[in-house]
């Protein structure tokens, strides 16, 4: 069963920073650890890899370097700001309290 993108879709952002939240990483290795991560049911789109990585930049939440080209290619690696890792932790917080009212209004009683 694959993943509804629709449901995952408005959390985009929260997904990226949360893989930089550990160490910093280029638009592939991200997208393949989400991959990795959701047993390959779920992966960003190139395009809205980029677009939320510009948004999230733009923001200050993310910062880009180019990397050393003397292991290959050169790539533009993307690092967490100090703003970043509070707008994780706010997008976060915001997706417990959704989740548990999603719970709540999915869950079936017994009696119904």
């Amino acid at each position: 069963m694959s993943i509804a993108s629709d449901l995952i879709r408005g959390h985009t952002d929260t997904i990226i920073l949360a893989r930089l939240m550990g160490s910093d990483n280029y638009g592939y290795e991200i997208n393949k650890s989400i991959q990795e991560r959701t047993g390959g049911k779920y992966e960003l789109k190139e395009a809205t890899l980029y677009t939320a990585f510009r948004r999230l930049e733009q923001a200050g939440c993310i910062a880009s370097y180019w990397g050393n080209e003397q292991t290959g290619a050169r790539r533009r690696y993307y690092s967490i700001t100090e703003s970043g890792r509070d707008t994780y932790k706010t997008l976060m917080a915001e997706w417990k309290s959704a989740k548990g009212m999603i719970d709540q209004l999915i869950q079936v009683e017994e009696n119904e």
